[in-house]
């Protein structure tokens, strides 16, 4: 792709990308502001206790809530602190200087980068276009996407305390997101069609003028509240399922193999849980089997529907639903396949 500053406008003209002020403040996306302001007043109101929602049944959903959020925090804390320091502070180019030349081998490098690199899904897609900006092969800019929130050191080590005793777990997602994110990067050099991807101008990782700890508070402030929000709604909606949902629809589920695989699956779409804290919303859907829980905790950093909005808003709607249901059925058949073997 070449590299440019202009994009094409919808007149067939070319566009120039406004320049960036130093020091000017994005202004938050009307779906971003209340996403966090709901999910912030539900979650005060669940500290607060209300006395009318002191049943048996609200008391049950109010404790799985807290428990899954309060779990999950630190380490969502924690990513975005490291995504925020990374966009700041590594250099824009360190991936044209240590990624293969050949797109084949590039793809395998960098999908395994993820595991050095932290960062959750939602800074994962502004990172991928940088990088394919900058020259690096749009395959291995999309194995790195869909690698880094899968498992990085922060989604692994969560994976591992929410999962305790179970080892099989953790070598289970690492290696079935990892072998995900090389399929789909090989299957883009082998089928994928540059005129499916929109360009956009879009910037990531330190600006020359710019201060580089303001950059890393923004970054960091913008990846918490999207991610945090997340979270709160993802325990709710988790919560919701345990207690209301009927034990017969479950075992419905539950007492099939193949229907307990996609119904997770779908569930990790729906939920939208962030990578940092999905493995305690896995850990808490205890009546699904192993192979059907790693379906969910590897579709899910790679597939749900803010992810699927992102990519629509970034590389286009026609990218975004090839690639993101490419993405659910090689996920789902690696699961099987790695699940079955090691789980």
């Amino acid at each position: 792709m070449p590299k440019t500053d202009e994009m094409p406008d919808v007149g067939g003209g070319v566009a120039t990308a406004p320049a960036a002020l130093p020091g000017r403040r994005t202004a938050p996306r009307p779906w971003a502001v209340g996403v966090v302001t709901v999910a912030g007043l539900a979650f005060a109101l669940v500290l607060t206790g209300t006395p009318w929602l002191n049943g048996p049944a609200v008391s049950a959903w109010r404790t799985v809530c807290l428990a899954i959020t309060v779990q999950a925090l630190p380490f969502l804390l924690l990513g975005t602190v490291l995504s925020g320091a990374i966009n700041a502070f590594v250099p824009a180019d360190l991936f044209t200087r240590i990624l293969p030349g050949r797109p084949a081998l590039a793809v395998p490098v960098a999908g395994a980068a993820g595991v050095v690199l932290p960062g959750c899904e939602c800074a994962s897609v502004p990172v991928a276009n940088s990088l394919i900006r900058r020259g690096v092969t749009p395959a291995a800019a999309f194995a790195f996407l869909l690698s880094a929130p899968a498992i990085n050191p922060v989604v692994l080590t969560a994976t591992a305390v929410a999962f305790p005793g179970s080892p099989a777990m953790v070598v289970a997602r690492l290696l079935a997101s990892l072998a995900t994110a090389a399929v789909m990067g090989w299957l883009w050099l082998w089928l994928g069609r540059e005129e499916w991807l929109r360009p956009t101008v879009r910037h990531t990782g330190h600006q020359p003028g710019h201060h580089r700890w303001t950059e890393f508070r923004r970054g960091f402030q913008h990846d918490f509240l999207h991610a945090g929000g997340f979270l709160v709604l993802g325990a709710m909606a988790a919560a919701t399922f345990n207690v209301t949902v009927p034990r017969s629809v479950l075992d419905t589920f539950a007492g099939s193999p193949w229907l307990s695989v996609l119904f997770l699956t779908a569930l990790a779409v729906l939920l939208a849980v962030c990578s940092e804290a999905d493995a305690f919303v896995a850990a808490s859907l205890t009546g699904f089997s192993p192979i059907a829980r790693l379906a969910f905790l590897v579709v899910g950093p790679m597939v749900d529907l803010k992810l699927i909005a992102l990519q629509a808003g970034t590389f286009g709607r026609a990218f975004a639903l090839r690639f993101s249901t490419a993405t659910t059925v090689v996920a789902v058949v690696t699961s099987v396949l790695i699940g079955g073997a090691l789980l």
